[in-house]
């Protein structure tokens, strides 16, 4: 049913429908001028790219409502880099997966961790653009304060995600439960509301959301997992020419310093 959901929402985006719940979606085009800028296809070619809504530093809707984050920032930096046309789409985790796995979007950043098991199931990902950890998060005031606490207890994970298998990974060898949420807000109000004693998260993420929204959950020592690294997908070979521009201004954009200085807008 969340995959049937999923894919009539991105049906819907994708034929021009109005949805509610869909997010921003950024359009930019990069100087046909760029250094960088190849001739042909590629600057005739909007790419579509998909991403989540809410996972903050990442990607997140500020005050201003302005679709910020340190992926759309890359995705800007590397486009203006490469002199390619896209179109960010803000569909939400599953939805950005479903678009790109049946052809509507050609390629995703959502914070996505590079493991075996999704480029085993067709993922083709780009070099790590971020290496993160993800940890379990309690309410202020809580007793859960190692992994053994957890006992009995019920854990809140996202679908999907470096974290829900970090939480699976654990819970027979701890004895908790797992509730499986579509997205990170409604995942935090559940430990919130005392429903869960702990959530998992991206470490970054979860640092930004207790900052800047004022959450009362706090992070434990010692109850996070090894760094993995983010990557940028593509799910059909076609897209090939996509992948090898992102790898490209990758690399160009941190030998210029401008890779640190987005990093440092939203981590410090």
């Amino acid at each position: 049913m969340k995959k049937f959901l999923a894919l009539t929402l991105c049906t819907a985006l994708m034929t021009g429908v109005v949805l509610t719940g869909c997010g921003s979606a950024n359009k930019k085009e990069a100087a046909d001028n760029s250094p960088n800028a190849s001739s042909g296809t590629t600057n005739a070619k909007t790419w579509i790219i998909a991403t989540d809504t809410v996972f903050k530093p990442f990607e997140y809707t500020n005050e201003k409502n302005e679709f910020v984050g340190i992926d759309v920032d890359l995705v800007a930096a590397i486009a203006e880099d490469q002199g390619f046309k896209y179109d960010l789409k803000s569909l939400g985790w599953d939805a950005a997966v479903a678009a790109v796995q049946v052809g509507q979007a050609d390629g995703l950043i959502a914070g996505a961790t590079i493991k075996q098991e999704r480029i085993d199931s067709g993922w083709i990902f780009s070099e790590g653009y971020y290496n993160a950890t993800q940890t379990f998060v309690v309410a202020e005031g809580s007793d859960i304060k190692s992994f053994e606490d957890l006992k009995g207890k019920n854990v809140a994970v996202k679908n999907g995600t470096a974290g829900a298998d970090f939480a699976n990974s654990l819970k027979d060898q701890y004895g908790f439960t797992v509730t499986v949420f579509e997205d990170s807000p409604t995942m935090y109000q559940d430990v919130l509301l005392g429903n869960s004693v702990a959530c998992v998260e991206d470490t970054p993420i979860m640092a930004a959301s207790i900052k800047e929204g004022g959450l009362k959950l706090t992070i434990p020592e010692g109850m996070e997992s090894e760094g993995a690294p983010y990557g940028f997908a593509i799910m059909n070979k076609d897209n090939q020419e996509l992948l090898d521009m992102f790898n490209a201004g990758l690399a160009n954009i941190k030998a210029n310093g401008k890779y640190d200085e987005i990093l440092n807008k939203y981590l410090k």
